[in-house]
């Protein structure tokens, strides 16, 4: 089948946005337990399929045009632009939307770790900043930071269909993670679990979270 998808076919600057954006992940993210590095390995694949298909191949869109004829004129790699024939401006929106939600759980997981390390390193329960909003601020930011990415910004087979998985998984290893709290600090941990929200705060606490997470 010979479709001209435009802006497609760059494989360099998608190797490239694939190692930016691990690098980053196991930065901040670095497994432990076999039970994270499941998770992490989730994150590897959204992270790869998702950059393969904005640079590269656009797997999504020669399926839509395969199984579900659509029109092949005008084709772009960015899902939204096909969809609502909106070409390079549609693209552009859907860039920007995702852009503000990236950067803005990037925020989120860089800011939870540097609390969790500054608790660490004391020996104290971190409840401060972005734990003093919501319990797991570095997985609110990595929810936030996937679904701008990978949803709002280029949505693939892949990267909608790993979404909820990858949130599920986190979801447990919290469980499993606050349960290890639990039984290191006792009735002060099950305290602060009544007092904040596991992973979004309550009404009003959204603006005191964006300004939290900026550097």
């Amino acid at each position: 089948m010979s479709v001209h998808i435009a802006h497609s076919g760059a494989w360099g600057l998608a190797i490239v946005m694939i190692v930016i954006a691990s690098w980053v992940f196991y930065r901040y993210f670095a497994p432990k337990g076999w039970r994270e590095w499941a998770g992490a390995g989730l994150v590897q694949a959204f992270i790869i399929a998702l950059y393969a298909e904005m640079y590269g191949f656009p797997l999504t869109i020669y399926l839509l045009v395969r199984f579900f004829h659509l029109d092949r004129s005008g084709l772009n790699a960015n899902l939204w632009s096909t969809l609502l024939g909106m070409g390079d401006t549609g693209m552009m929106i859907s860039m920007l939307i995702g852009y503000v939600l990236l950067f803005f759980g990037i925020g989120l997981f860089i800011g939870g770790w540097r609390e969790l390390y500054r608790a660490h390193r004391e020996g104290r329960l971190a409840t401060e900043g972005l734990y003093g909003l919501v319990r797991h601020p570095q997985y609110t930011g990595l929810f936030v930071a996937l679904f701008g990415e990978g949803v709002v910004h280029w949505p693939t087979v892949f990267s909608v269909t790993l979404f909820p998985i990858i949130v599920l998984a986190y979801i447990r290893l919290a469980h499993r993670e606050e349960r290890d709290m639990i039984g290191k600090f006792g009735d002060r941990y099950e305290q602060y679990r009544r007092r904040v929200p596991m992973f979004f705060p309550g009404r009003g606490g959204w603006h005191r979270l964006i300004e939290q997470s900026r550097p």
